[in-house]
């Protein structure tokens, strides 16, 4: 059984889901699955926040489209037409900065782990709250948004971001992440 790889577009106009001219089923089929076998943890993909300060670094595991990450493209994807989604791997101790979506919901789904969920308005409204095993967060576009993993172990959650390709996030103006080009 082979497993073509598709591209973001099967045919000119055609939704990313759609099968590709002269594709049997099963060729389609199997370009609509993600085996966690084909994944690899991508810790290179926000390595320029690493960079900055090794408490940044953590890796991502894209699944459905690229996510928010600005990785331009990524064939071991499942072709993504209305959402993102990946995994993220946060070690012990290391944490996501804040950033801010404006266009578009993102989902955190903790499966393993202890998250520090930290979110704020630009206008300096603000919550925290502890996320564990199975916890699910929504964050409007708008709403920064950061966690830090407070456990022992490597915290481990989904990520679904609500567009196809959706805009690169921005940092608060006064984080040290926000003068640092990409």
């Amino acid at each position: 059984m082979s497993t073509p790889t598709a591209p973001e577009k099967t045919n000119a106009g055609s939704p990313a889901w759609a099968r590709p001219e002269g594709a049997s089923f099963e060729d389609w089929m199997s370009t609509r699955i993600a085996r966690y076998a084909t994944r690899r943890y991508d810790w290179d993909v926000l390595k320029f926040q690493a960079d900055h300060d090794p408490k940044y670094r953590r890796a991502q595991m894209r699944y459905v489209g690229t996510g928010g990450t600005g990785v331009a493209s990524d064939m071991n994807t499942v072709p993504a037409e209305h959402f993102t989604f990946s995994t993220m791997v946060i070690p012990a101790g290391h944490e996501g900065p804040p950033h801010l979506h404006t266009d578009v919901e993102e989902v955190f789904f903790v499966i393993r782990g202890r998250l520090k969920l930290m979110l704020s308005t630009p206008e300096g409204d603000y919550f925290e709250t502890v996320m564990t095993d199975r916890d699910l967060v929504s964050v409007p576009p708008g709403v920064y948004r950061g966690e830090i993993n407070i456990g022992d172990e490597d915290a481990l959650m989904c990520v679904m971001l609500g567009a196809r390709k959706p805009i690169t996030p921005t940092y608060p103006p006064d984080h040290p992440l926000a003068s640092i080009e990409r």
